[in-house]
């Protein structure tokens, strides 16, 4: 019963005026207690028994309140009585609270007297209680001081924070309103890169500032509301309403600056992109163009033959048709750098001087085109003249020539003729022949025409190898120099025709000669015959009659002679002149030669026979 007194007594002096938060005196000390001792280690008090029984709890309430004292750091769970002994021993020496309690009993004892620690935890409340008092108080003061000192900072950092974030933006602002590109998109797609960079690393730290200095402006107006100060006024131009409106201003200009990045990012790659399809069409058109302008500026045509030409033509037709097709292709060049200058493509003079390059050319494509055409037309036209006159020469030249050769022969042609009728008959064919001298001279005038054309033609046109006809051999050479020897061919002949002419007639008048004089003498000589054949028979007279007129008749013939001698001598001339008939005579020189010989040689006559008889 006495312990139980003095309990209430304690209860009621020591601990139940304890009041943390209008908790009871025990849950108030244990409160207190856990917010005193909640920073140190090793230190957890949930009771009032075993919590206490490393001694870390009573170190660490007399190192909260006298931190001279003791040195926690250096204190450890695993020495509880040297804990505990050093807290009691502070605690009476210093904060003159007695031992109320036995160090070894708490380590004994399984589960320590609650009452007792509860009672002695209280007097470390009591004697530290004065000193919270004081404290209280100075903390008060500390805390109007702190309030006015917090106070003049925050109005100094919202002028600081305020004036830094409208300087950025007033920096900013340029930047952003800035337009220039360069014209170029590796400047657009750096810019846009900076402007990426600003929103992630340089922006979001400005809106935290201007969050801080919107969120120390509230709290700073609160405070001073509630301390019953007059409201915070900022110097001008940096009042809230300044700093939003800047913002604002800011965030427009983002969205605008943002709009036209993108927009001219756009721009740049479509430009970017019209740059490199207008390089590549250039590039193949040139590369298709390259050597086109000499080929179409030779005039190779002018030196090959008609069929040769024609294979040209139809080789430029196809030209022709794939020029058409690329000027759709050029159409595209120029329109690509038109829409590149329409958009202000930072290369356009490059790109309008390589246009106007590529359309000049073209102009100057299409004008040789026509021209090489026209030149093809012309030289075909002269070349079919040409080839004409050639075919019309071959046509005309051909069947002249075998004219010519055949005449050549027939005026070279030796003739055999005995009669005047037959030399008649070739002077009268060859008058006839020069009677077509005129028709064949006019037709070699045309011929010989002909070649004077086509060589007028090829010197006027300078046409190579106009002179080689294609369709023959024989050349105008030929033809004159057949023609004048026909020419010369055809007086020979007159004069062969007119001397064998007068040979005939020599012949003729030889025959008529010869025949006159054989047809005096061959008679003659018959009857002389017959005579002495009929005095050789004996018929008439004696023989002495006989002989006298065999002497009578060998003298006649004797004086006959002559005449013998005379038809000799023509039938020489007859045998030189080689003519062998006579149709004016039935005699030949032969006969008349052995029966002449028979009268003067009597020995095998009649008139030797009579010799012989008598």
């Amino acid at each position: 019963m006495t312990l139980g007194m003095i309990w209430t007594i304690i209860l009621r002096f020591a601990i139940q005026d304890i009041s943390v938060e209008e908790m009871t005196a025990k849950e108030g000390l244990l409160l207190w207690c856990q917010r005193k001792t909640a920073p140190y280690k090793n230190v957890n008090v949930q009771n009032f028994h075993l919590s206490w029984r490393d001694g870390l709890a009573f170190c660490a309430l007399i190192h909260r309140h006298r931190p001279d004292l003791l040195d926690y750091s250096k204190l450890s769970k695993d020495n509880p009585l040297e804990n505990l002994n050093l807290a009691f021993d502070i605690a009476e020496k210093y904060l003159d609270i007695p031992r109320m309690l036995d160090p070894e009993d708490l380590l004994t004892n399984e589960k320590p007297d609650e009452r007792q620690i509860m009672t002695y935890v209280s007097c470390y409340y009591h004697a530290f209680q004065g000193a919270m008092q004081a404290e209280m108080a100075a903390n008060r003061i500390c805390k109007v001081l702190k309030v006015n000192q917090d106070n003049e900072r925050l109005m100094e950092e919202y002028e600081r924070l305020a004036s830094d974030l409208l300087e950025w933006i007033r920096r900013t602002l340029p930047w952003l309103e800035s337009r220039q590109s360069g014209n170029s998109l590796v400047a657009v797609q750096k810019k846009l890169e900076e402007y990426r960079e600003y929103r992630r690393k340089h922006k979001p730290p400005r809106v935290e500032q201007k969050a801080k200095l919107e969120t120390n402006f509230n709290t700073l107006q609160t405070k001073l509301r509630l301390s019953n100060r007059p409201a915070y006024m900022p110097t001008e131009g940096r009042m809230i309403t300044d700093i939003q409106r800047a913002w604002n201003g800011l965030l427009g200009c983002e969205k605008t600056f943002e709009e036209w990045l993108l927009a001219e990012l756009m721009r740049l790659e479509r430009l970017e992109h019209l740059a490199k399809k207008f390089k590549h069409k250039a590039d193949i058109h040139e590369a298709w163009t390259s050597g086109k302008e000499e080929m179409l500026s030779s005039q190779d045509y002018k030196n090959c033959k008609i069929f040769e030409l024609k294979a040209m033509k139809k080789k430029h037709e196809a030209f022709e048709s794939d020029l058409a097709a690329h000027q759709d292709r050029v159409e595209q060049i120029a329109a690509i750098a038109q829409e590149l200058n329409a958009l202000d493509y930072w290369d356009s003079a490059a790109v309008n001087g390589r246009c106007q390059k590529i359309c000049d050319q073209w102009d100057r494509l299409g004008t040789l085109t026509q021209q090489r055409r026209h030149g093809m037309d012309e030289a075909e036209k002269v070349l079919e003249r040409v080839d004409s006159l050639h075919l019309e020469f071959a046509k005309r030249a051909a069947p002249f020539n075998n004219w010519l050769d055949g005449t050549r022969e027939d005026l070279v042609d030796m003739f055999i003729v005995h009669t005047l009728d037959e030399i008649q008959g070739l002077i009268d064919a060859h008058a006839q022949f020069k009677a077509t001298l005129g028709e064949a001279d006019k037709e070699f005038t045309s011929i010989i025409s002909l070649i004077h054309e086509c060589e007028s033609f090829a010197k006027q046109y300078n046409v190579p190898g106009a002179t080689i006809n294609p369709y023959t051999n024989l050349t105008g050479k030929d033809v004159q120099s057949k023609w004048n020897e026909v020419k010369t061919l055809v007086p020979q002949r007159d004069q062969t025709l007119q001397d064998e002419l007068k040979k005939q007639e020599n012949n003729e008048a030889l025959r008529r000669q010869f025949a006159e004089k054989s047809n005096q003498v061959g008679p003659w000589i018959e009857r002389q015959m017959d005579a002495v054949a009929a005095i050789g028979m004996g018929m008439q007279g004696s023989l002495e009659e006989q002989l006298s007129r065999l002497r009578e008749y060998e003298e006649a013939v004797y004086q006959f002679k002559p005449h013998l001698e005379e038809l000799e001598r023509i039938n020489q001339q007859i045998q030189e002149s080689f003519v062998f008939e006579n149709r004016y005579t039935q005699y030949t020189m032969e006969t008349l030669r052995v029966d002449g010989s028979n009268l003067l040689h009597p020995s095998t006559g009649p008139s030797m026979r009579l010799r012989t008889r008598s």
